[in-house]
């Protein structure tokens, strides 16, 4: 089976999943999403495979993120999944993390045991 983690290695609840992907026995393939940066298409993708919006996936916590969304204005009522798509193709660090794939789905794992259901 294989198993992609898009992680962040700054981010204890990425750090926690990859342990729990590799405790399960499974070698993922870690992709370090800051250093590569995203593609709208490829983005836009793995939320549709997760079911969620941009909206829903984009990161509010942290000194950074924080500063970019009202920097941004993307918390302002009308602002379009488009919109808030472009921005994290932009700034890689306004996508939620850790997002984990296999042939089971694909999840936004948080909270960390949400990794369980596709494993």
């Amino acid at each position: 089976m294989t198993v992609t983690i898009f992680h962040n290695p700054n981010c204890g609840t990425s750090r926690n999943v990859l342990q729990m992907i590799r405790d399960a026995g499974q070698d993922p393939q870690v992709i370090e999403y800051l250093k590569t940066g995203w593609t709208a298409e490829g983005l836009k993708a793995l939320l549709a495979e997760a079911g969620l919006t941009p909206r829903e996936a984009m990161r509010t916590k942290g000194e950074a993120a924080g500063a970019l969304i009202g920097e941004l204005g993307l918390l302002e009522a009308g602002v379009s999944d488009d919109a808030i798509l472009a921005a994290m193709v932009a700034h890689p660090t306004l996508v939620e993390r850790p997002f984990v794939r296999t042939p089971k789905g694909t999840v936004l794992a948080r909270p960390k045991e949400t990794v369980l259901d596709v494993l």
